[in-house]
């Protein structure tokens, strides 16, 4: 927690083993609003998957009834647009994937709590930060 109560996600681990790295800060993005998919203290968010959002997932998660593109300001969400980076709940990137329509993926920023749901190898075919 930071000196405001805020879980910040930096003692969590991505999914290379390594300490979780921030995904987004603008937009401000994950469960706690802290910029990390970060699972907490107890493990109950699932803003795990570290996205950089497409004009076809924007589109194609609007379709099946998650709208991220609209603004909602009672929320404090801006709406996300091409190139945004946000923490996506896991359950919802293995549906755009068995789709065909999954995001690009940052393994750095995507908490290790998603790969109990989706395997390394096929979220790994997505990654924008690999060598």
């Amino acid at each position: 927690m930071n000196e405001q109560g805020r879980f910040e996600g930096a003692s969590e681990f991505n999914v290379l083993g390594e300490a979780l790295q921030p995904c987004s800060t603008d937009p401000l993005t994950g469960f706690f609003r802290t910029g990390f998919c970060a699972a907490g203290p107890d493990s109950a968010a699932v803003h795990l998957v570290c996205i950089q959002a497409s004009d076809e997932f924007l589109a194609y998660s609007k379709s099946v009834g998650n709208d991220l593109s609209t603004p909602m300001p009672h929320f404090a969400f801006p709406g996300l647009v091409a190139g945004n980076r946000w923490c996506l709940v896991a359950a919802r990137w293995l549906q755009a994937h068995q789709a065909g329509k999954a995001p690009r993926v940052y393994l750095r920023s995507t908490n290790q709590a998603v790969l109990g749901l989706i395997p390394l190898e096929i979220i790994k075919a997505y990654a924008l930060d690999l060598n």
